[in-house]
Order: structure tokens, then sequence, then C-alpha cells
């Protein structure tokens, strides 16, 4: 088993220039178009299937950097896409490095908790996007393609999984897109370990437990829990860590990999996580939400090796006790 833990008037002219382009990264991104990949595949011919102009004019909007892939700009023709892959044609020219932001402009830095021929992980910092959305561009997939194409202008990353905005922690990438494929078709059943540190609101009146609901998502897309069969089944184990009157360190482990399900979970049990603005705290000790994603393993879908990943927990947790 691998294992790795990380640890004058020119002047003035200039300056309007500046001050533009800076207005087009800071602007909320707009689309002439978005699509959603649903087969693996190479850039230009995807484009060719899906957007009614020339190949001469699709290769114009690839060199001026109008085309996106999962947030990042994108200008080679040849550039591979895997299923599930967004691709947007912004209405604007993407002024960033390809793969990333411009290096003045990042607001993060890139950690390597694993790497090998087949995955790439990073430590995601919490106020990170695993992916891009359609209010923000800047995401982990972008840091982790510039990293890639530094060393190969052809590599890319392949989404695996997702964690959220607010959440810290392991997040792996493929690195090819057979492995991708393998894993994406049952990626639940290649994972054995889903671990997390959880900064709850009060003492847990019982030290360790599991906790199984239902859960759906409204038209708001707020999550919520429900005792009908007919949701999502989730399953959350638990044991506290640290505690004091006012908060509670859990380590906590899911069965199944939903949608906000430790935060939900914690919510409807009375003690939501800390500095969850969506899902109702009342306490920020960590001016951050209080979820890390501590550690995951899965089986290499080829070899059958257990891969296991671990990222210490930040210090600011255990500030509070």
């Amino acid at each position: 088993m691998r294992r790795m833990q990380g640890n004058g008037r020119g002047g003035q002219g200039r300056r309007d220039k500046d001050a533009r382009a800076e207005g087009h990264r800071s602007a909320k991104p707009e689309y002439t178009a978005q699509f959603r990949v649903e087969r693996s595949g190479v850039l230009l011919p995807f484009l060719a299937e899906k957007f009614p102009t020339s190949r001469n004019n699709l290769k114009t909007l690839l060199s001026g950097h109008y085309v996106l892939v999962n947030g990042s700009p994108v200008s080679r023709h040849d550039f591979l896409l895997a299923k599930d892959d967004e691709v947007k044609i912004s209405k604007r020219p993407v002024l960033q490095k390809e793969g990333g932001r411009a290096e003045p402009n990042k607001k993060f830095r890139l950690k390597i908790l694993y790497e090998d021929a087949d995955f790439i992980a990073i430590d995601k910092p919490a106020g990170l996007l695993s992916v891009e959305s359609d209010k923000e561009t800047e995401c982990a997939f972008g840091y982790v393609l510039e990293y890639m194409r530094a060393e190969n202008p052809a590599a890319r990353p392949y989404i695996l999984h997702r964690i959220d905005k607010e959440t810290s922690g392991v997040l792996v990438f493929a690195k090819n897109v057979k492995i991708h494929s393998l894993l994406r078709l049952d990626w639940n059943r290649y994972v054995t370990l889903r671990e997390y540190y959880a900064l709850a609101e009060g003492r847990m009146e019982e030290k360790e437990g599991t906790i199984v609901s239902f859960l759906r998502e409204n038209k708001n897309n707020l999550v919520y829990a429900t005792r009908d069969p007919s949701g999502q089944r989730a399953v959350t184990h638990y044991s506290v860590v640290r505690e004091n009157d006012a908060f509670s360190l859990l380590r906590v482990r899911i069965d199944t990999g939903r949608k906000n399900q430790i935060r939900v979970q914690l919510r409807e049990a009375g003690h939501p996580v800390v500095g969850d603005e969506k899902y109702g705290y009342t306490k920020n000790p960590l001016g951050r939400l209080g979820l890390h994603a501590s550690a995951l393993e899965f089986r290499h879908p080829v070899s059958g090796e257990k891969i296991s990943i671990t990222s210490p927990l930040p210090g600011v947790f255990k500030s509070v006790f």
C-alpha cells in the first residue's frame, strides 16, 4: 500500500489598459455557449460538432482564449476531453495563463500530497472550488492543469470527485483518460475510506455513533434530511476526538459520498458544523467552514493496489481547545 502525506500620458494609457484587463479578470464570466461532454474525445472535433461555425473560426476562438474547459482557458485544438467536462465559449477573451491565473493574481498555493504516473492529489485549501462554477472560474482543476502542463504541454488532470469550496483537504485527479474512465464507471466501489474532521457546535450527547438518513435537494439547491426512502441513503460514522462546552471535534467516516452529507446530517442532529452559512451555524471561531477531508483510500482500477492519501488536520481546528 502506498501512502503519502503532505505537510505621464503614456503612463496613464498603461494604467487604463491595466484597469481594463483587471476588469476582464474580475467580471462575472459570460458565455455564448456551454456544453457538457458525454464521452471522451478531442476538443476541436467536439466544438465542430456542437458549435455552428467554421473550423477556422473555432481555431480563432481557441487561439484567442475564448474556449474554457472546466473554467480554464485552452488553446490547443488537440486537448483531450473526458466525460462530464464542461466546455464553454466566453463572450470575451479570458486573460489568464492557460491552466490558471497569471502569477500575480493567484490567491492560493498548490500543495501536492501525492503523485505517480496515474494520479495527482492536492491539499485543497478552504475557499477554492474543486471545479469552476457559473460565477467563478478559479478552481483546483485550473491550478493542477497549470502544474502538469509546465512539464508536458499535452497533459491534463481528469476529475474523479469533488469536495465543497469551503472544505479543505484531499482532492484527487487522474492523469490519463483510461484510468479516469475506469474509475468514473463506479468510483464508490473503488473507494475504501473517506475520512473527515468536523468541528461541530456543542457537546455530542453520544461520543460515537452512526447517522443514517435519506437526503433530498430542494429547488434552491439546499440538501435536507428526510425519512422518505425515495431520497439518497446517507451513512455517516463519527467519534469525538476533543470537546469542551462549546465545540466537539469529530473524526468522521462516510460510507456514501452524498452532496453536503456531513453538513446536513450534523445540522439535523443539532450540532451544525461551525461557520456553515448554508446550513445554519451560530458560531464561527475558525473564520471558515469547520470541515477538513483528512484521508482518502481507493483501489487502483488496474493493479488493485490500495492507494492511501492523507492531509494533516489544520492547526486552526485545535485553537478552540
